[in-house]
């Protein structure tokens, strides 16, 4: 038996036939216990990988700026994010993750309007995240964040290659979509 706790939100899978019971995608603050399926997805995925430790501890001490979306119990989407404490308007998203299963679902549109939506968010007004210039999916991503709010998609530099000691890292590009009506 499912677990829900008070927030959890369901959606049902879109693309499911007729004749078949649809599932259910139930989107959660992230526990400490999430933070290794995250780590998992993430590895699964082309994703830049961090350490297990990263999403444990983005589940404890962000969980009130982070979504997880389970399937079956099973994490099949994430995003991370953190309010960045000179800037209370802001939401920084670090990282989404979509399992394979769910892409070309909208699940990624869906956690960032869960995200918007979550309490801990509820002061917020800009997200932004930094995308590199050869990430489309990405971009695409928030500039739809941006139409589904009839507001603004800003596109700056964040940072240049040469900050990062790795060969051929792309430079960062900021996202601002905002001001944001909740």
């Amino acid at each position: 038996m499912k677990t829900r706790r008070k927030g959890d939100t369901d959606i049902k899978s879109q693309t499911a036939p007729a004749a078949v019971k649809s599932k259910s995608v139930v989107f959660s603050k992230p526990t400490v216990e999430d933070g290794a399926g995250m780590w998992e997805l993430v590895n699964e995925s082309t994703l830049d990988q961090n350490s297990a430790y990263k999403y444990i501890m983005m589940c404890e001490f962000f969980a009130e700026t982070c979504v997880v979306a389970k399937e079956d119990d099973k994490i099949v989407g994430f995003v991370t994010a953190f309010i960045p404490p000179e800037r209370q308007d802001v939401v920084f998203v670090w990282q989404i993750g979509v399992h394979s299963t769910q892409r070309g679902k909208g699940l990624a549109s869906k956690l960032l309007k869960e995200l918007v939506s979550r309490p801990g968010c509820k002061n917020v007004e800009f997200v932004e995240a930094t995308i590199t210039p050869s990430n489309e999916a990405s971009q695409a991503l928030f500039r739809r964040l941006a139409k589904s709010y009839d507001t603004k998609c800003e596109v700056k530099e964040c940072f240049s290659e040469d900050l990062f000691p790795e060969e051929g890292h792309e430079e960062e590009l900021t996202f601002r979509v905002g001001p944001i009506k909740h």
